[in-house]
């Protein structure tokens, strides 16, 4: 009997781009195409709603396996990230037992802090821990660095840990310069050197820091952040082989902490462009061991678009920018606690945040598969696209005196602010979504009692993210994303009487039903408090309704139709008694305006400029 070879798609036609295009533009009944579905990313290049085979056929990012240069596909052939956790206590003592009590419960990477790198100290915080098998990272200031170092080294030595030790010591010179518009100090090349020299007896141990995490937690795009930080570790290889060390060993020195943010498919290809372009950078300094171009990529998510209100969806937000870096194949990840914008994570935040990770690994099993996303069509694009602009900005930089002359001169800090600021009128205006902060807020929660810090700004004055502090210039923003929308919210709480917005719903259903929804979400935004209705016979009967409420803002939601005759007959009858606003942008706006009603709510308005003038109008 013939063996049936028959395969299933055998028996369907093969369909054509053309094809799928020409049913895409039927369905859309007239609608552009390019208007209606391409995406025009922050990035710089657009996103295709649909992708193909054909479309990957000219790349080479799916021509090595995990673990071959270019490392596009990962530096190695297995996915078992470190679950990172940076302890935060006030005392050796404490950070120690803290330690110890996470490395139970699923954690194999600690973050440190500290302040006095002695040789007590540091046995300290390492007291009970093992250095063979949990990587220890310890964040220091950059005039301290080589004193931690040579504590450091002589600790693993005695434990006999040299081959085995992974961790890094957080040299980061450039801090002060980006996030307050100092000068890098003339000692940060030679310091970079000596550590580099002290570090030898132990392979891994990196000293050198690429943090390109601040620029994601100040606002910047994804191109950006890849960008400068191909810059800052090539900075490093050239500075430090001018001074004598070869590539191989001041390559394998350098760790790069990089952010992740919500873009989930384009973070996920980031830290694969990442890798790709920093091997090729490395090749070019002609190593003699190729796998010194391997990225030791550290990630951290995102602290940028975290809110202090609804703040539990800050977890769906950091766990779909772990998963990015998880999939991606990044060597190391830590979870920002969800509350971190408004106090020190708790034993319960710290604990979340571990879970969400582990998670990832003991129910989803990310850490079992090398490279899901390889060969994904849409992906390997994204990876290329990302790569793309992200080598201009390289270059630009590298054509313009290298990354410390662009920090020290003050560009980095104005390309990223002018990011930042383009996000926060994008959040403004609703074109960058925060859920439930400028859309679909919790209108009856109040959080000015849970805040303890003020998170946002950098130093140590303690302001509220919207100031700067003195000689701060031309440093980094650092304002999250919804300190704008927040400040508005503790006003209104701060305030002796809290607003009440009325909705006056009025003839059409399903018009004055969506124009009411809108509105509510529109002003919930500012936190008043809302007064929602089924509906008027008469806008006599409404606006009656509203001032038996004592409401300070009436809200005519009709349909467009209507709003001529209706709007001004309401605006007559309420003569002054409160704020008057209709819901929409009706083809009379005109003649509603020559009748004296000037505010209207509609998805075209800046949300943020139109809730403070109408705050500025209410909270006396």
């Amino acid at each position: 009997m013939a063996e049936n070879k028959e395969l299933l798609f055998d028996m369907f036609p093969g369909i054509s781009t053309e094809e799928w295009r020409a049913k895409v533009e039927a369905d859309l009944k007239g609608a552009d195409f390019n208007k209606k579905l391409v995406w025009r990313t922050n990035e710089g290049f657009n996103v295709q709603p649909m992708y193909r085979a054909e479309d990957i056929a000219g790349l080479h990012t799916t021509d090595s396996l995990p673990g071959e240069y270019p490392y596009v596909r990962g530096t190695r052939a297995a996915n078992d990230w470190f679950v990172r956790q940076d302890i935060v206590a006030d005392s050796a003592a404490d950070a120690n037992a803290l330690a110890l009590d996470v490395l139970g419960k699923g954690v194999t990477s600690l973050g440190f802090s500290i302040d006095e790198p002695t040789a007590e100290n540091v046995a300290a915080y390492l007291k009970g821990i093992d250095i063979k098998t949990v990587e220890v990272n310890f964040t220091v200031c950059p005039r301290h660095a080589l004193d931690l170092a040579a504590v450091l080294v002589d600790y693993i030595k005695a434990a006999g840990a040299e081959k085995e030790f992974r961790g890094s010591i957080d040299y980061n010179p450039l801090r002060p310069a980006l996030k307050h518009g100092k000068k890098i100090p003339a000692w940060a090349v030679d310091t970079a050197k000596e550590l580099v020299e002290k570090a030898a007896c132990v392979p891994g141990l990196k000293v050198l820091s690429v943090n390109s995490d601040v620029l994601c937690n100040a606002g910047a795009y994804i191109y950006q952040e890849l960008g400068y930080a191909l810059a800052w570790g090539a900075e490093w290889i050239a500075a430090l082989t001018d001074k004598g060390l070869t590539v191989d060993e001041v390559a394998s020195r350098i760790k790069f902490n990089m952010g992740i943010s919500s873009n989930y498919f384009m973070e996920l290809a980031k830290f694969r462009a990442a890798r790709m372009l920093w091997a090729q950078i490395v090749e070019k300094f002609e190593p003699k061991d190729i796998n010194v171009a391997k990225m030791h990529q550290h990630a951290t998510t995102s602290r940028f678009n975290q809110t202090i209100y609804d703040a539990h969806v800050n977890l769906l937000r950091s766990q779909t920018e772990t998963m990015s870096a998880a999939l991606a194949g990044v060597d190391s990840i830590a979870v920002t606690p969800f509350d971190a914008p408004y106090k020190r994570p708790d034993a319960f935040s710290e604990r979340i945040a571990r879970n969400q990770q582990l998670l990832l690994k003991e129910e989803s099993h990310l850490d079992k598969v090398v490279d899901p996303a390889g060969g994904s069509y849409y992906v390997e694009t994204l990876t290329v696209s990302i790569a793309n602009e992200a080598w201009k900005l390289f270059l630009e930089v590298e054509g313009e005196g290298g990354f410390f002359a662009a920090v020290d001169a003050g560009k980095v800090q104005a390309a990223v602010n002018a990011s930042c600021d383009k996000r926060h009128t994008d959040v403004a205006r609703r074109k960058e979504i925060l859920l439930g902060t400028n859309q679909f807020p919790n209108i009856n929660e109040m959080a000015a009692s849970k805040i303890e810090n003020h998170g946002g700004c950098s130093c140590s004055c303690h302001h509220d993210g919207e100031e700067k502090c003195e000689g701060e210039n031309q440093g980094l923003s650092m304002r999250r994303a919804a300190t704008d929308f927040e400040a508005l919210r503790l006003a209104t709480e701060a305030a002796a009487r809290r607003p009440k917005v009325f909705m006056l719903t009025i003839g059409n259903l399903a018009m004055r039903l969506a124009r009411a929804q809108f509105s509510t979400n529109f002003f919930g935004c500012a936190g008043y408090e809302i007064i929602d209705n089924l509906g008027f016979n008469t806008v006599e009967e409404g606006v009656d309704a509203a001032l038996a409420k004592e409401a300070d803002v009436i809200v005519l939601c009709s349909s467009d139709d209507e709003y001529a005759e209706l709007a001004p007959k309401a605006f007559a009858y309420l003569n002054g008694r409160a704020e008057f606003v209709v819901a929409g942008a009706p083809a009379c706006t005109e003649e509603l305006k020559a009748a004296g009603i000037n505010d209207f709510v509609h998805v075209r308005c800046n949300v943020l400029d139109t809730l403070r003038d109408f705050n500025a109008r209410l909270l006396k």
